[in-house]
C-alpha cells in the first residue's frame, strides 16, 4: 500500500481510491476532509492522470493554497499543475482567454462591492430616482440574487413575480437600472464577482462545439471542496461540465449538510441533500471520526443538530476522550458577559497555560465584539477582530489600484472616476459631470470623452496631462512586470508626493499601507511557483490585479501569533481553537430573529450554532445575558432554545469564575431559565406559543398582497402596520411595527410569514 494511504482511515481510504465516477463524500467537523480532497488528487496523479486535467474547485484561496501545499508533499511539483482554485478565481482565467468569445477584451477589469454600488449610485441618479427608496445595497443585492439564479435582464423585465414584488417594495424601476447596470459594465470592460459565475455560464452555453467541449475534454476530473455552500449557478456550471452524453461523471463533491450556513449569499443546500437524485451511480462515503474535539462536545454537537429534520443521517464520535465539560455562563447584562468571558478567559490561560491564538470568541452580528474588546483591554489580553475594513479597501490602496486599473484598462469607469482627480489637478467634479454626461449622449467611454468635452483652459491642460501620463503607465506596462509599473505609477501619478505632505500618524500609516500593497507587487513578481502559462498567472499587471481581486477576508489574514481572535460563526467557519467562547446565546439574537418565522429560517440557525460549537477542540464556553442594551434601553432577554436541545451531562456542575452561572443535572432548567418563567420545559421541547388573535378565525393573506402601509394581523404579536419591505427576490423582508408587545419592531420574512390584511 502507498504510504499517503496508510495514514487514512478505513472510510477515508474508500472515499481517495474510489476515483471513476460520482463520488459524494460528507465530512463531518473535524474529520479529515481536507487530507482527503488532497490525497484523492494526489492518488490521481500517482495513477497516472495528468495533473492539469484535474480541476478542483474551492471557496478561499487559501484552501486552495493548503490544497497545492498538501499535494506537493505526496507528487512533487507537478502538484502546481492542477487546476485548484476558487470558483472566481478559475472562471476569471478561463474568461480571460475566451473573453473574446463573449464580446469582452481579456484585460476586463473586475469591480468589488463599492465599485458596483458607485456605479449603481451612478445610474440611479442618472434616471432620477430616489436614492434612499433606490438604496445602491439593495439594488445591488437584487441584481445579485437574479444573477446567481440565472436571470438575465430581459427575463427579468418578463417576470410577472419579480415586477410585482418589485413594485409592492416601491421600487418599480430596479428592471431598468439592471439593464442599464449590465450595459455600463459591458461598456467599461467590467465584470463584477458575481458575473465572473454568471458570464462563465453565457460562455459555455453560447459555446457548446469550441469552448464547452474543449474544457469538458480538460478537465477528466472535477472535485468541489464545502459543497454544502454552492448556490444555483455554481451547480448550473459544474454540471455543464460533467453532466452530457457518454460523460464518465468523474465528479466529487465534499462538503456536510450540517454546516450549510450562507442560504443569505443564495447558497442552496437542497444541492447536497439531492446530489444523488441527480447522479443515479454515486457512491457516498461518510467520515463520521472527529480528530478534533473531545467527546462532550462532539456528543453535544450530534443532539443538537439532531432536531433539524431535513438531513443526511450521520453520527459524529470522537476518540480523543470526554474532556471538560461545557461551561455555561449566565450574566445579568450584556456589559457582565463581557466580564465574565474576560474573567474565563484570564483563568484558562493562567490555570491551563492556553495562549491568546487558541482562542476564540465567537458571535451571531459584529456588533456584539464592542464589549468584549472592552474587557479584553482593560485585562491586557491581546485581541484581533475579523469583519472590519480590508487592507484592499483603505483609500490610499484603492488609489493607487485605480491607476494600475487604469494603467491595462481605459474603459474603465469606476477607475477613472476615483483618480481623475486625485491628487488635485484642477478636474473639478462639474468637469467630471459634463464628461460623463457626454459619454452617456454619444455611447462613448469617458476615457474617449476626456478630450472631447469643452472645458476651461485651465482644466483642458489638466486633462491632457492626465492622459500623457496614463499612457505613459500604459506603455511602461507593456514591457514591464507588475512591480515594475506599479513603482513607476506610484511615483510618477503623483500619489506619494501627495502622501508626503502629511506628517501625522494617520498620514506615515497611509505610506506604510503603500508601501505594503508595493511590497505584495514585488512578493507576486518574484513568486518561483512554476508557471503553466495555460491556467496560472504570469507576472504582468493584468495578472497582479486579478490575484488581489479576487482575494477573500480570510486569505488577507496576517499570520500573527499573539491575539485572541474576535469574530462572527459565518467567518469561523474552517477554523479551530483550543477554547472557544460562542457568546449572545439568546432568543432573537441566536437565533436571529430574523428566522423566528419559519422552519428553514431556524434549522439554519441550528446548523450555525453546530458549526460554532465544533469549532472547540478543548473547551467550549456558552453565554447569554437576561438583559441586553439596544436603542439605549435594556431589554430582557430569554435564553437560546439550542441550550436546551443539550442533554444536562455535557455541562459543568462546578461554579464558573467570577460566580457566573452553572449547571448541574437536578436544576440545570431552573438555572438556564431563571427569570424567564414559562419559556422553557423539558429539554428539546418549547411551551406552546401564546395566540394574540383566535387562530379559529384568523385567515393569513398571500404574502405577495403584502405592501408597505398596510395594516396585518399576526398570530402571536397581533395587529400591526408595515413600516417597509426590502430583501432580494425570494427572500423579502417586512418590517412591521405591533402595537402592545415588548420590542414592538419586527423583521419579519416574507414568504414563511402569516399575515392577515386589515
Amino acid at each position: 500500500m502507498k504510504s499517503y494511504l496508510q495514514e487514512l482511515n478505513d472510510v477515508q481510504r474508500a472515499a481517495v481510491i474510489n476515483t471513476d465516477g460520482p463520488v459524494l463524500v460528507i465530512a463531518g467537523p473535524g474529520s479529515g476532509k481536507t487530507r482527503v480532497l488532497t490525497y484523492r488528487i494526489a492518488h490521481l496523479i500517482e495513477e497516472g492522470v495528468a495533473p492539469w486535467e484535474i480541476l478542483a474547485l474551492t471557496f478561499t484561496n487559501k484552501s486552495a493554497r493548503e490544497m497545492k501545499s498538501r499535494i506537493e508533499k505526496v507528487v512533487g511539483n507537478k502538484a502546481n499543475r492542477v487546476w485548484a482554485g476558487t470558483f472566481h478565481s478559475i472562471f476569471a482565467r478561463i474568461l480571460r482567454v475566451e473573453a473574446d468569445k463573449i464580446g469582452y477584451a481579456s484585460s476586463f477589469t473586475i469591480y468589488d462591492t463599492d465599485d458596483s454600488k458607485s456605479l449603481l449610485n451612478s445610474i440611479i441618479k442618472e434616471m432620477n430616482l430616489d436614492t434612499k427608496v433606490y438604496a445602491a445595497n439593495g439594488v445591488r443585492s437584487r441584481i445579485s440574487s437574479a444573477k446567481s439564479n440565472l436571470i438575465t435582464p430581459k427575463a427579468y423585465k418578463e417576470n410577472k413575480e419579480l415586477l410585482l414584488q418589485d413594485k409592492m417594495s416601491k421600487r418599480p424601476y430596479i428592471h431598468a437600472i439592471y439593464a442599464k447596470y449590465m450595459e455600463r459594465c459591458k461598456k467599461a470592460g467590467a465584470m463584477d464577482f458575481d458575473d465572473l459565475l454568471f458570464q462563465m455560464f453565457r460562455l459555455l452555453h453560447q459555446n457548446p462545439d469550441n469552448v464547452l467541449e474543449k474544457y469538458r475534454k480538460r478537465f477528466k476530473y472535477l472535485l468541489v471542496d464545502e459543497f454544502q455552500d454552492t448556490n444555483y449557478l455554481q451547480y448550473a456550471i459544474i454540471k455543464k461540465f460533467v453532466k452530457y452524453e457518454n460523460s464518465s461523471e468523474n465528479i466529487c463533491v465534499v462538503g456536510d449538510d450540517a454546516q450549510s450556513i450562507y442560504a443569505f449569499r443564495g447558497a442552496t443546500i437542497d444541492n447536497i441533500l439531492d446530489f444523488e437524485k441527480e447522479f443515479k451511480a454515486l457512491k457516498t462515503f461518510k467520515l463520521e471520526q472527529n480528530y478534533r474535539s473531545t467527546d462532550h462536545i462532539v456528543q453535544a454537537a450530534n443532539e443538537l443538530i439532531r432536531n433539524n429534520q431535513k438531513q443526511i443521517p450521520k453520527k459524529i464520535w470522537s476518540d480523543k476522550g470526554e474532556g471538560q465539560k461545557i461551561q455555561v455562563i449566565q450574566a445579568i447584562t450584556d456589559k457582565e458577559e463581557g466580564k465574565r468571558i474576560a474573567d474565563v478567559i484570564l483563568e484558562q490561560k493562567n490555570r491551563f497555560h492556553i495562549k491568546n491564538n487558541e482562542i476564540a470568541i465567537l458571535y451571531r452580528t459584529n456588533s456584539q465584539s464592542r464589549i468584549f474588546e472592552e474587557y479584553l483591554r482593560r485585562y491586557n489580553i491581546g485581541y484581533k477582530v475579523f469583519g472590519g475594513l480590508s487592507f484592499y479597501q483603505r483609500k490610499e490602496v484603492k488609489d493607487l489600484i485605480g491607476y494600475l486599473r487604469l494603467t491595462i484598462n481605459k474603459r474603465d469607469e469606476e477607475a477613472l472616476k476615483r483618480v481623475l482627480n486625485y491628487p488635485r489637478r484642477g478636474i473639478g467634479k462639474t468637469t467630471i459631470d459634463k464628461i460623463s454626461a457626454l459619454a452617456g449622449e454619444t455611447g462613448k467611454t469617458m476615457w474617449e470623452c476626456l478630450q472631447l468635452v469643452k472645458v476651461s483652459a485651465r482644466a483642458a491642460t489638466a486633462i491632457n496631462n492626465f492622459v500623457k501620463a496614463i499612457m505613459n503607465f500604459t506603455r511602461k506596462a507593456e514591457g514591464s512586470n507588475a512591480y515594475e509599473v506599479a513603482i513607476h505609477v506610484a511615483k510618477n501619478s503623483g500619489l506619494i508626493a501627495e502622501m508626503q505632505k502629511d506628517n501625522s500618524l494617520e498620514g506615515l500609516g497611509r505610506i506604510e499601507n503603500v508601501n505594503a500593497l508595493l511590497d505584495g507587487v514585488k512578493e507576486f513578481v518574484e513568486n518561483d511557483e512554476i508557471i503553466d502559462e495555460a491556467i496560472m498567472p504570469d507576472k504582468t499587471l493584468t495578472s497582479y490585479l486579478q490575484n488581489i481581486a479576487l482575494h477573500t477576508d480570510m486569505d488577507t489574514q496576517a499570520e500573527e501569533t499573539e491575539f485572541v481572535t474576535l469574530m462572527s460563526v459565518h467567518s469561523a467557519k474552517g477554523l479551530e481553537f483550543k477554547s472557544v467562547f460562542v457568546v449572545g446565546l439568546e432568543e432573537n439574537l441566536f437565533p436571529s430573529f430574523m428566522s423566528m418565522e419559519s422552519k428553514e429560517g431556524l434549522d439554519e440557525e441550528r446548523r450555525l450554532f453546530y458549526v460554532a460549537i465544533t469549532r472547540a477542540e478543548q473547551y467550549l464556553t456558552l453565554s447569554f445575558a437576561r438583559g441586553r442594551y439596544k436603542f439605549g434601553k435594556l431589554r430582557n432577554d430569554q435564553p437560546s432554545r439550542f441550550l436546551n436541545e443539550i442533554s444536562p451531562q455535557h455541562f459543568d456542575t462546578s461554579l464558573s469564575v467570577g460566580g457566573s452561572m452553572s449547571l448541574s443535572s437536578s436544576n440545570r432548567e431552573e438555572r438556564v431559565t431563571s427569570g424567564v418563567k414559562g419559556n422553557f420545559k423539558r429539554r428539546g421541547t418549547v411551551a406552546s406559543p401564546k395566540f394574540a388573535v383566535d387562530p379559529s378565525t384568523f385567515r393569513p393573506d398571500s404574502p405577495t398582497k403584502v405592501q408597505t402601509g398596510m395594516k396585518v394581523l399576526h398570530l402571536r404579536f397581533g395587529e400591526g402596520r408595515v413600516i417597509s419591505i426590502d430583501g432580494a427576490v425570494d427572500n423579502r423582508v417586512a418590517t412591521i411595527m405591533f402595537q402592545g408587545i415588548e420590542s414592538p419592531e419586527r423583521r419579519i420574512m416574507l414568504k414563511y410569514a402569516k399575515l392577515q390584511i386589515l
